[in-house]
């Protein structure tokens, strides 16, 4: 490996080769992916209040947008590297699967994680530090940011503990985070390229886009402000960097 190469390009990579086998994933996409396309710009798309940065190959006039294929695939269940949990997740969650007290699913269901994100375009930078479901039951330490089948997905691709799942599963695959300007709470999201859904592809036009949109805006926009409850209530850490106002 290259010293030009970081770990993440090689993980999203081998996601990407791994996904090709089965997916015929663009190769407009796969670049991007990587960061091997140096004509990407950030469209902004403000759907009810959620900004979304939506990646634009300029050269090509195009859009990556994103359709999720299930039920012919659940990589998202079977390749996540942690599942966050909001304070509203765990109270749910935990009645979900049987518990009574919020205390002993928290010991016997999650584990501590803390990790580093950044969005599509370099820009924000986030550190988390917050609890996480098991997504095995002898989850390690070791084991957190490798990709693991969840244990609630059956065998028909379905989730055992829908709809009380994980918040961050409701959004993938995007990422999202809150920026306050002048007291004002304004929600982004972006796409995760991680190599790991096949649902990506390029056009034309936002139009195809916009129902899907529309769906997760408020899906968006109320985990924002879960996470908001979150970090007031000391179930988790989160810091933003915001890299332009950095070099400003």
């Amino acid at each position: 490996m290259s010293s030009s190469t970081s770990n993440s390009e090689v993980s999203v990579k081998n996601s990407l080769d791994l996904l090709s086998k089965k997916w015929k994933i663009d190769p407009k996409v796969y670049d991007l992916h990587l960061g091997k396309r140096n004509d990407v710009v950030d469209t902004i798309v403000n759907v009810d209040g959620v900004l979304f940065h939506i990646p634009t190959l300029n050269d090509d006039s195009l859009y990556v947008l994103w359709n999720c294929l299930w039920p012919d695939c659940h990589n998202c269940c079977e390749r996540q590297g942690r599942l966050p949990l909001t304070s509203d997740d765990i109270k749910i969650i935990a009645k979900k699967i049987g518990y009574d007290s919020k205390a002993e699913f928290v010991k016997h269901e999650t584990r501590i994680s803390s990790w580093e994100e950044q969005e599509a375009f370099g820009n924000v930078i986030t550190t988390l530090t917050m609890l996480s479901l098991k997504r095995k039951s002898d989850e390690k330490e070791e084991d957190d940011g490798t990709p693991i089948t969840c244990r609630f997905l059956n065998e028909n691709g379905e989730c055992r503990i829908h709809p009380e799942k994980p918040g961050v599963c409701w959004l993938y695959p995007f990422a999202s985070w809150l920026e306050s300007d002048k007291g004002r709470a304004i929600v982004h999201a972006t796409f995760q390229l991680t190599g790991d859904c096949p649902g990506f592809y390029v056009s034309k036009s936002l139009d195809d886009m916009m129902p899907v949109l529309k769906e997760y805006s408020k899906k968006i926009y109320n985990y924002n402000m879960s996470i908001s409850r979150t970090t007031r209530e000391n179930y988790g850490f989160i810091n933003f960097v915001d890299m332009r106002k950095e070099t400003n």
